[in-house]
């Protein structure tokens, strides 16, 4: 039997609820603290950037996390940014980079004026191919004086950043090993994994830092925001330092001693931050329903399967994704119209950062791995809402 697009369509229909008009891909869920934290801020004043939730904030993901220090910043991309600039990316130092990414991660290296060096996916997990990339590291690169080089460009391979798809976490073992045997610097971004544990420790402070986001479709907003997670403390004095305009502390004088950004994250941004993160319990069981409900849909199911977590990770359950086969491929973009016009909004996944204008030119490795996962991938409705609805049967 072949894949039909209107088949596919009635089946995900039948695992949504019928009494809305339409089917967010992931929506917010605010059924705890948030108006009263939000509500303490406005009748005190304290909605910038300083008050008492900003504290909170950091330390309550600290905590949760696992991690030693969090510096929250005002997005993902911000986030990242501090981290490959406090990881020594300098002009024209390359960091490999996953093709298959979102461009806040390709973004932050350029604020360095650093350059991306593209590397290829795996399709099973969504993780880097790790194999292929270490065939291909052996050929191209040298060492000198503890520094990578690519042969190539003739410029120092500074970090190796890893991206955590769609909440998967990758396999940080091999990246740690990866990065010791090329003198790397290891940097998360774990800006999809808040939630997500690789073999018991949440992901984002395995290397040198991590990146999480809070934007209006993760598993938990501040309507928009970021945080910078590390076991370093000199990261995160430093992080917090640069993050809040690089001001000295003086009880009313104005001085400042580098060059500093405005990345603070407001009161009010970690108020609403500090009520959904006690709900991420809830928020994850519930996510994880729904995973394993679509996972006995799509199993065996004809011409697409679902991407399942790594075995020895926990994911997050962030977006849920199909993978058409090859054969089903071409039917991608009719199952994005026939949910658009069924008011069921799905996504493919990113266009590969290589064909970007602004990024044509920089090096990468083969990428036909993350070509064809971007050929073929579709997200499908993740929101916490949606995990009570029954079962739907197999087709």
């Amino acid at each position: 039997m072949l894949f039909d697009p209107h088949l596919f369509i009635t089946t995900l229909k039948n695992c949504l609820p019928r009494d809305q008009a339409s089917i967010a891909l992931h929506e917010p869920l605010f059924v705890g603290n948030e108006w009263r934290y939000v509500k303490e801020c406005l009748d005190t004043g304290w909605v910038s950037s300083g008050g008492k939730f900003v504290d909170r904030f950091e330390s309550d993901l600290a905590a949760y996390t696992g991690a030693k220090y969090c510096v929250v910043a005002v997005n993902g991309t911000a986030a990242l940014h501090i981290i490959f600039l406090l990881a020594g990316v300098k002009p024209n130092d390359e960091v490999l980079v996953p093709a298959l990414t979102f461009i806040g991660t390709c973004n932050a290296i350029a604020y360095c004026s650093g350059i991306s060096h593209f590397i290829d996916s795996e399709e099973s997990h969504l993780d880097i191919d790790f194999e292929k990339l270490e065939r291909y590291l052996s050929e191209i690169t040298e060492i000198k004086n503890n520094v990578c080089f690519n042969k190539i460009t003739k410029r120092p391979i500074r970090a190796l950043c890893v991206m955590h798809t769609f909440g998967h976490p990758v396999d940080l073992d091999t990246a740690i090993a990866l990065c010791d045997r090329y003198h790397l610097t290891l940097i998360e971004d774990a800006a999809e994994a808040l939630g997500s544990f690789y073999k018991g420790q949440h992901v984002g402070h395995h290397g040198f830092a991590g990146a999480l986001s809070f934007n209006g479709n993760k598993i938990i907003t501040t309507g928009g925001g970021g945080a910078i997670i590390t076991d370093d403390e000199d990261v995160a004095k430093k992080a917090k330092h640069i993050t809040t305009t690089a001001k000295l502390p003086h009880h009313w004088k104005y001085d400042y001693d580098c060059i500093g950004y405005n990345y603070r994250l407001p009161n009010i941004n970690a108020a609403l931050g500090c009520a959904q993160l006690e709900k991420i319990p809830e928020f994850l069981q519930k996510k994880r329903q729904l995973m394993e409900r679509y996972k006995r849909i799509f199993e065996n199911y004809n011409g697409c399967r679902f991407v399942e977590e790594p075995k020895e990770a926990k994911s997050n359950c962030w977006l849920n994704a199909i993978l058409l086969s090859d054969a089903a491929q071409h039917h991608r973009n009719d199952v994005l119209e026939l949910a658009c016009k069924n008011n069921i909004f799905l996504r493919p996944v990113w266009e590969l950062m290589n064909t970007l204008p602004m990024y044509q030119r920089c090096p990468h490795m083969d990428l036909s791995g993350a070509k064809s996962v971007a050929a073929r991938l579709i997200n499908i409705p993740s929101s916490v809402c949606l995990s009570e609805e029954p079962v739907c049967e197999k087709y």
